[in-house]
């Protein structure tokens, strides 16, 4: 076949917040695992990698799976980066970083490569690679490509690439890395021009720094004011722009404090003591853009997963390139290996292995087949796949995770919201005492500890240091800090968390009640016994009638009864006058015939000893029982088994571990079945046969008992009980048939079929709890004791400036440990 122009993949991220410079391109080659299965993951840890890097703006991966040149077909990352906010350099850098973090082990490229013909030229490259450490390097015998397996973290890719530039060594399409000369200072300058305000006050620093030493040395005033000035100019523009937007809108916050102790010092005579509190206030506030953008990267990388193009499928087979939002529902496309698939769908030919872990956090990744579901944004592994468009691109699941993770970010916690109230009143209250530390002592005659020679102008001095120390910025940046990390750190691994309220109330929680069918069990369950009961019905009219009318039900159970007819390959009649009835079952007219399937419960007065002995075997045997009834008589029984969900009974274990004092059960199954399931995976606590309503009731005696209930469920039949707990958690909301309800209605939802998942959930919003508490504690402390110290005389304003900013920037390094906390 004819070679295929190379595909290109790509993302674009949201604009950053900050004014963005001219824009370039650079190809970098990738270091793939050996294995087929681990590369799709491989690809999609690099790719968000380098979408959360600072300055770049696109990311695509370029491939050509049906190039005739297999060098040409080896995937090639291509990047689109602001200029002014970082280098080549630094993207290599970050490569290499990547390829370490997300794959130790030894990993292989393909170079497709020029400069090759002569056997001098190709001797010469193969000694350069038998000399680098930890390289592997085979030419092709055509001299077109270098295949070269190497340890990331000995030899990175950069190097090796720049080794064989040296040489001479032509390598297509790739940017070769420059030279790591003077790295650190090329970086800061690109921070600062990302960051104005923190380029502005480095300089500003600088000739705070030279002021200082030309008032030690006793030099020139008039250099030292020069220098002073520039200070307060660089360091104080952003505070000043922000102060007088405040003021304009009648407002007071920290801002205002902080201006105004800067230029009381100033009129005191205090110059540096003043352009040092502007330097480190603009310092802190410049460290907070720093930390909080990177927690914000690691939510915008999300966006970095969905494709922008797709190969449609039309007449004949024929392939056309086309962007993903003119892809509509019902139309094929091809997924090639190692690429991404553009839209959410359902798979109709091929077999591969999709990595999913940028969506559900799985961990390996899984095999997809015909009929299975696919979403947007995950990666192909190493077959290719045709797959039916089931939602178009603004509707598809990354999308919706994309929206709701932005929404939680603006979501405020208890504590935020706490912590706002709070400086609402305590800025006015700090601007009145210090008014009153300003004026009250010396109408009073009392000698200030500062300048004690100029009355007025030592309490002035001293009361300008107490609002220093007094200023809430660590109390206002601590909660946010963490809540944001901790929102996108909960995404990383597939848990989709709402609001900070959330992440809050999850790290308190006591008990965790658990829906049985599809929650607990694997949510598939299969048809294991008919019996009939009727001497005029057999095993396949039982199952016929009642597939009929449970055909248009989404419960699990009723899944489980069409899906048993279909592969028997019964014809099913249309049902008419369906009614369903919540919690018990469904009843129609088949043929002219009343049919009702439901439980026991429902179909009580039908049963006799007979029927009744027979059922006690049925769910002896773990199985729930489901009744027909035809014509008002019980025609038979169907026994539905399901089976424990992989890692059910682990994740069971890990809650105990928390510390979680009840793990129950809630399930409108009958009670020997529900208790067989719940020994299976270390459930203690069982309540059967309850009705959505009865649920609800559970889950409010669960709250008045232990303070603190998480319901999980599916998301659809447990709506009632999801929204009565404190916190309402749906499970595989990227997999289930209800997973547009399950993203709606739950506080937190669980990307994956894995529960494993909920412990993790839980005890990262405890560490994130715990941190907040933290950042409270060294934010009020500093509070507690320096502005005192300052009132008194005893804490200058350089001491209240550093202790103040120093614990600003303390809170929110602190609240980053959160994406590398271990759950």
């Amino acid at each position: 076949p004819e070679p295929r122009a190379p595909q290109s993949i790509c993302c674009e991220l949201p604009p950053a917040p900050t004014r963005q410079g001219p824009r370039d391109t650079l190809e970098l080659p990738l270091a793939l695992p050996a294995d087929q299965a681990e590369r799709g993951r491989h690809l999609t840890r690099v790719r968000v990698a380098m979408a959360e890097q600072r300055g770049v703006r696109q990311v695509e991966l370029v491939t050509a799976s049906r190039a005739e040149d297999a060098a040409v077909a080896w995937p090639t990352l291509r990047l689109r980066y602001d200029t002014q906010a970082t280098t080549p350099a630094e993207l290599w850098r970050q490569l290499d970083r990547a390829a370490v973090d997300g794959q130790p082990q030894r990993l292989t490229t393909r170079l497709p490569v020029t400069g090759l013909d002569e056997p001098e030229q190709r001797a010469a490259a193969q000694a350069a690679l038998d000399n680098l450490p930890g390289v592997v390097g085979r030419l092709a015998g055509d001299g077109r490509h270098i295949e070269i397996e190497h340890d990331p973290a000995r030899a990175p890719l950069s190097q090796i690439v720049r080794e064989l530039t040296a040489l001479g060594v032509g390598i297509a399409a790739i940017t070769a890395p420059a030279a790591p000369r003077l790295r650190w200072l090329r970086r800061a300058l690109a921070t600062g021009i990302e960051y104005p305000q923190l380029g502005t006050t480095v300089v500003g620093g600088v000739m705070l720094a030279i002021a200082t030493a030309v008032y030690l040395a006793d030099g020139p005033a008039t250099l030292r004011l020069a220098m002073v000035g520039g200070a307060f100019v660089l360091c104080g523009w952003a505070i000043a722009w922000e102060t007088l937007h405040t003021l304009l809108g009648r407002r007071l916050d920290i801002d205002v404090l902080m201006f105004a102790a800067a230029i009381g010092a100033a009129l005191l005579g205090h110059y540096e003591e003043g352009a040092l509190l502007l330097l480190l206030f603009s310092l802190g506030e410049s460290g907070e853009q720093l930390a909080v953008g990177r927690a914000r990267r690691a939510i915008q990388a999300l966006s970095s997963l969905a494709p922008r193009t797709a190969m449609r499928l039309g007449e004949h087979g024929r392939e056309t390139s086309v962007a993903v939002e003119d892809l509509e529902v019902g139309d094929r496309v091809r997924v090639a290996a190692d690429e991404q698939i553009p839209a959410d769908g359902t798979v109709v030919e091929g077999e591969s292995a999709v990595d999913q872990s940028a969506i559900t956090g799985e961990s390996v990744p899984v095999d997809k087949a015909g009929g299975d579901a696919v979403f947007a944004g995950t990666m192909n592994g190493p077959g290719s796949l045709v797959v039916a468009v089931t939602r178009r691109a603004e509707d598809n699941t990354l999308s919706k995770v994309i929206r709701m993770v932005e929404q939680a970010q603006a979501a405020r916690s208890p504590t935020q919201r706490m912590t706002e109230r709070f400086s609402r009143w305590y800025v006015p209250l700090v601007l009145i005492t210090t008014a009153v530390l300003m004026t009250a002592p010396p109408l009073l005659g009392l000698a200030p500890r500062r300048m004690p020679e100029a009355i007025w102008g030592g309490w002035f001095y001293q009361a300008l240091a107490f609002l220093v120390a007094a200023s809430p910025c660590a109390l206002a940046i601590g909660t946010p800090a963490a809540i944001l990390t901790a929102i996108g750190r909960a995404a990383r691994i597939g848990v989709l968390v709402k609001g900070g309220a959330h992440i809050e109330n999850l790290g308190h929680v006591r008990a965790v009640a658990f829906d049985k069918t599809g929650t607990i069990t694997r949510g598939r369950p299969h048809v294991a016994q008919l019996l009939p009961l009727d001497r005029a019905m057999d095993e396949a009219r039982l199952l016929a009638l009642a597939a009929s009318v449970e055909r248009g039900s989404r419960h699990p159970l009723a899944r489980a009864v069409v899906e048993e007819a279909a592969r028997r390959d019964l014809p099913l009649a249309e049902a008419e006058e369906t009614q369903r009835h919540a919690g018990l079952g469904i009843s129609g007219r088949v043929d002219g015939r009343a049919v009702t399937v439901g439980s026991t419960r429902m179909l009580s007065e039908m049963i006799d000893r007979g029927a009744a002995e027979r059922i006690d075997a049925m769910r002896a045997a773990g199985h729930t029982v489901l009744c027909v009834a035809v014509d008002e008589k019980l025609a038979g029984l169907i026994g539905v088994a399901d089976e424990p969900r992989d890692g059910a009974a682990e994740a069971m274990a890990r809650l105990k571990a928390l510390g979680i004092e009840r793990t129950v059960m809630l399930t409108g199954d009958h009670p020997a079945a529900a208790a067989a399931i719940a020994r299976q995976v270390g459930i203690t606590e069982v309540h059967a046969e309850l009705l959505p309503e009865q649920k609800v009731e559970r889950i409010a005696e669960l709250n008045d008992q232990v303070g603190g209930v998480v319901m999980v469920g599916d998301g659809v039949n447990d709506a009632p009980a999801l929204a009565a707990a404190q916190v309402g958690v749906a499970i595989g909301s990227a997999g289930s048939g209800g997973s547009d309800v399950a993203l709606e209605t739950a506080d937190v939802a669980l990307m994956a079929d894995e529960l494993g998942k909920l412990p993790q959930a839980i005890a990262l919003a405890r560490a994130t709890r715990r941190i907040i508490r933290e950042n409270l504690i060294i934010a009020l402390g500093v509070i507690a004791v320096v502005a005192p110290l300052g009132a008194l005389g005893f804490a200058p304003i350089s001491v209240a400036v550093i202790f103040h900013e120093g614990s600003t920037i303390v809170v929110v390094l602190n609240g980053l440990r959160l994406l590398r906390t271990r759950l």
